[in-house]
């Protein structure tokens, strides 16, 4: 999301002109809890998928994504309002819409000195909200054995935002550190000078890098409903697996005619002696 020129002169700074409301405050906070809540199950799946099954991770791991959907929706509709603007404005500064504004002038408060920062936040704080929601699906299809096209695009969708995530670390710390204009690929690297050229190119990227993440993980959510039963199926205590116990990531084969238990442990069945 990227706003017009500042005292900085560049694409994405934001003017944090007249005093931040009340509302555009709390929303700052809340978005930020949003992704900290996301990142907090994110930690909790990955240690816990590599126990037993337990009965909340199937249902975390469906917030988690659900979560990431919606983050997704509302970050990339500001894309697209974004490159409209362009398409009818191609000389002018860039443009948020009020609530991305909004969001971006309470976050700003953070260091009013820096009027790009808080769009900066905004931005990381979206694209993480979104890395996520991908990380989500690859953990709620950990423990199902076989392949999986909803494991694949996940995991395609982690590396790729990943890398774009990257790039707005990027251009936060250098906007926080006291950069005249944000520095990363989208900006050249603070090559290019501000004006119509430097927006027009940071509009575009991050336009096209969003409609590539939004599709891989639209590609991915289809897949994972459509293989629900089997994601599913991992979860179901009791179920012999192929050596992975009872919902446990498959890790390989026991010995025969042992059964697993609720523990995870192999014991020889009454017929194997």
């Amino acid at each position: 999301m990227d706003h017009g020129p500042s005292v900085h002169g560049g694409v994405g700074s934001h003017e944090m002109g007249g005093a931040v409301s009340l509302v555009e405050t709390w929303g700052a906070v809340v978005f930020i809890g949003w992704a900290v809540v996301m990142w907090a199950a994110v930690v909790v799946l990955a240690f816990a998928n590599r126990g037993p099954v337990r009965p909340w991770l199937f249902r975390t791991a469906v917030v988690l994504i659900g979560l990431g959907v919606i983050g997704q929706v509302g970050h990339f509709q500001e894309h697209v309002a974004q490159a409209g603007y362009w398409v009818a404005n191609p000389y002018a500064p860039a443009w948020m819409t009020p609530w991305g504004d909004g969001l971006a002038r309470g976050m700003g408060q953070v260091d009013p000195a820096k009027p790009a920062l808080g769009m900066e936040i905004l931005h990381l704080t979206g694209n993480f909200v979104f890395l996520a929601g991908l990380v989500g699906i690859v953990q709620i299809t950990r423990r199902a054995t076989g392949h999986l096209k909803s494991r694949k695009w996940g995991r395609m969708g982690v590396w790729m935002q990943g890398l774009h995530g990257l790039e707005h670390v990027v251009l936060t710390v250098s906007v926080a550190l006291g950069a005249s204009r944000a520095v990363g690929l989208s900006t050249w690297f603070g090559a290019i000078d501000p004006g119509p050229a430097l927006v027009t190119y940071r509009v575009w990227w991050h336009f096209v890098a969003n409609l590539i993440g939004t599709a891989i993980l639209a590609v991915a959510v289809y897949h994972l409903w459509r293989e629900r039963r089997a994601v599913r199926a991992g979860y179901e205590e009791g179920r012999e697996g192929d050596g992975g116990g009872p919902g446990r990531p498959a890790r390989g084969g026991a010995a025969p005619g042992a059964v697993w238990v609720r523990g995870g442990a192999p014991v020889s069945s009454p017929s194997g002696r």
